[in-house]
């Protein structure tokens, strides 16, 4: 069966425009985020459109700040430091990847955790390993969404991650051991890997390889998300995990299109909601 991450990210931000209609009656401030884009990278460009309308539609404010791409790192961190010190600003995300002249962690480092809402922050990640209360990569909490969705307890279960990413395969890692679950982390040097994922009770595809997993790393039963976003060879768009071959076999999967993505973007509109709430809150000295 296929969780539709689509239904699922549009009742989340249906319920998010809601609170956000209640800040406005109550004539309190309205939460805004902040994009900045270095360069004219083509998919980072509609992506930062999409977060854009994500905004419109849930009823927040919204920046989008372009750079050219030979904007200075230094130039940058003065951009982002600027935006730490602005009251009216509650999430600063960096669009990634950067042209290649910018440090990256230097970048990410340089964004208030408090308005981290790409949850990168060195700060933001202690707290994930330690349970702690923070802003999460939205890709991994939108994964935990889908799971609660469809009533799936992780309570014993055994999770294989396959990939070792920090935006995706660390974090998502993290989050289910949380959940009681016993975590696997493979990747590329992992040996027998079809025998490994074949234990999974949930198996997380995030390689970035274009129907890499079929039926035989896949157990009858399995709850399969499929984090890859690819073109194959007719340039059309699927997952890490090759669908058709075993959608009869699995309990749930999620679908590329129409799966995880969505909910990335929904995510983060909730996270820029939630360091709102933690800043009004700091500010009102509750």
């Amino acid at each position: 069966m296929n969780i539709d991450g689509k239904l699922i990210s549009q009742k989340r931000k249906d319920a998010l425009k809601m609170k956000i209609d209640e800040l406005k009656e109550q004539g309190k401030r309205i939460p805004k985020l902040t994009v900045i884009l270095v360069g004219e990278d083509q998919a980072s460009q509609t992506y930062v459109r999409n977060k854009d309308k994500a905004c419109a539609y849930v009823g927040m404010l919204s920046d989008i700040i372009r750079l050219d791409e030979q904007t200075s790192q230094e130039e940058l961190v003065r951009i982002i430091q600027s935006l730490n010190q602005d009251d009216k600003v509650d999430g600063i995300l960096v669009q990634l990847p950067l042209p290649s002249h910018i440090d990256e962690d230097c970048i990410l480092n340089t964004i208030d955790p408090c308005k981290d809402v790409d949850g990168f922050h060195p700060s933001n990640v202690a707290k994930l390993v330690l349970g702690e209360k923070g802003l999460v990569p939205c890709t991994p909490k939108g994964m935990m969404v889908l799971l609660d969705e469809i009533h799936y307890d992780l309570t014993g279960k055994e999770v294989v991650v396959v990939g070792r990413s920090n935006i995706v395969g660390k974090p998502v890692a993290l989050l289910c051991l949380h959940k009681h679950a016993t975590v696997t982390i493979a990747h590329s040097r992992t040996k027998n890997l079809p025998d490994l994922c074949k234990r999974a009770d949930v198996l997380i595809a995030a390689i970035g390889k274009p129907r890499f997993f079929n039926k035989d790393y896949i157990k009858q039963g399995a709850v399969v998300l499929d984090v890859g976003i690819n073109r194959d060879e007719n340039h059309k768009l699927c997952g890490d995990v090759d669908y058709e071959d075993v959608k009869d076999i699995v309990s749930y999967i999620t679908p590329v299109p129409g799966g995880v993505g969505p909910m990335t973007i929904a995510m983060l509109m909730e996270n820029t909601y939630q360091a709102y709430l933690q800043r009004e809150e700091l500010k009102n000295g509750v």
